[in-house]
C-alpha cells in the first residue's frame, strides 16, 4: 500500500490519525498543495479531483476519501474498533459522522474557503458566503455542545471515526476564525479530551 499524504490538509489527517489509534504503519508521498502539486496532470491520473488523501493498493486500485479509506482499513483491521462494535453502534457511528461532516465541518471549510488567502486563485470566493458559513458554523457548535451532555465521546462510549472527523474539523476551525467558544463547556471539554491523546498529533 501507498498513502498518498498532505501534512497540513484536514482530511489526510483523519487518515493519519486512524491509523495511529490503530498502530498502523503504512509508506506515504507528500503532495504539496502550496506548490499545487495535487492539480497535476500527473496527479489528476490518481485522483481526477485533485484531493488527498488517495491510498493505493498493492494491485494498483486507488481509493480516495478520508472515511472510505478509513473503513478498508477497519475491514483489514478490526482491532481496536473504530467504527463501532455492533450493528446498531456501527449504524450510530455513521449517523454520527454524517452529521458531524455536514453541520460541522462543511461550514468551517466554507468559511475558509470563502476567507481564507490559501483559496486565492484556488476558487471563487463570496465574503458573504463566508460569513454565512461562519454563523452558521457556530449554531453547529451549540448544537453539538448540547448534544454532549453526559456523553465522552460523540457517538459511543469510546473514541471513533466520528471523533477524528469532528476533532480535524474543529482543527481547521481553529486556524481560520471558526475556533469554539469559551461558554460551549461540554464541547470544550470533549475538544481538550480528544487533542490530548497521544494520537492528535499524527
Amino acid at each position: 500500500m501507498l498513502l498518498y499524504d498532505m501534512t497540513v490538509g484536514m482530511n489526510p489527517r483523519r487518515v493519519r490519525i486512524f491509523l495511529a489509534e490503530k498502530g498502523l504503519t503504512i509508506p506515504t508521498r507528500q503532495v504539496d498543495g502550496l506548490k499545487r502539486e495535487n492539480l497535476t496532470p500527473e496527479f489528476r491520473a490518481i485522483n481526477s479531483l485533485g484531493k488527498v488523501p488517495v491510498l493505493e493498493l498493492d494491485d494498483g486500485t486507488l481509493l480516495t476519501e478520508s472515511v472510505a479509506i478509513c473503513r478498508y482499513l477497519e475491514a483489514l483491521h478490526p482491532e481496536k474498533p473504530l467504527f463501532g462494535r455492533t450493528n446498531l453502534e456501527k449504524a450510530k457511528v455513521d449517523m454520527w459522522t454524517r452529521r458531524i461532516e455536514f453541520e460541522i465541518v462543511a461550514p468551517i471549510v466554507s468559511h475558509f474557503q470563502h476567507t481564507g488567502e490559501y483559496w486565492i486563485g484556488r476558487l471563487q470566493q463570496e465574503p458573504v458566503c463566508g460569513e454565512l458559513a461562519r454563523n452558521r458554523a457556530f449554531d453547529a457548535f451549540a448544537w453539538l455542545d448540547r448534544e454532549l451532555a453526559g456523553r465522552e465521546f460523540i457517538a459511543a462510549d469510546h473514541y471513533t471515526i466520528a471523533d477524528i472527523v469532528a476533532q480535524c474539523g474543529f482543527l481547521v476551525g481553529k486556524a481560520t476564525g471558526t475556533r469554539i467558544p469559551p461558554e460551549l463547556k461540554e464541547l470544550n471539554r470533549w475538544y481538550t479530551a480528544v487533542v490530548a491523546r497521544p494520537t492528535a498529533r499524527a
